[in-house]
């Protein structure tokens, strides 16, 4: 089964000039943990809620909020991102989703099309509800 089938067409880009204020804003109202950094349409990194919360004062919000700590919603994307990217391209099968979740320390892996430009995003969570849904015959078909 190829992996446009299963994978998350809602992306949600940031650029990486883009301040975790901005990606803290859209993680606080949405359901996913991913977005994916482009420059000029192209997939370029990703960036994690746990890459957030590690760049991020654990004070904001409380009591204890400090100047500094506010200071750190300023950073920019680049700062925290991965940029090792582990992409599959439009085409790739489920084996090969599941060959590269079981080799690269990794939650989720950004599809992209011929010019990099990002498509859609596959977790493993879509791995298994396919496997769920439609048996593990699915993931052997071609």
């Amino acid at each position: 089964m190829e992996i446009e089938k299963v994978m998350n067409r809602t992306i949600v880009t940031v650029e990486m000039d883009d301040s975790l204020k901005t990606v803290k804003e859209i993680f606080d109202h949405v359901r996913f943990h991913h977005l994916l950094v482009v420059r000029s349409g192209k997939l370029i990194g990703v960036v994690s809620d746990r890459d957030l919360l590690k760049a991020l004062s654990p004070h904001i919000g409380t009591l204890s909020e400090t100047v500094r700590d506010l200071a750190t919603l300023e950073k920019k994307v680049h700062q925290v991102m991965t940029r090792k990217l582990v992409a599959l391209k439009a085409g790739a099968d489920l084996l090969d989703a599941i060959e590269v979740f079981n080799h690269h320390n990794i939650s989720c892996i950004p599809v992209i099309g011929g010019e990099g430009q990002p498509l859609g995003i596959l977790s493993w969570r879509d791995i298994l509800k396919a496997i769920g849904s439609q048996g593990l015959a699915t993931v052997r078909d071609r």
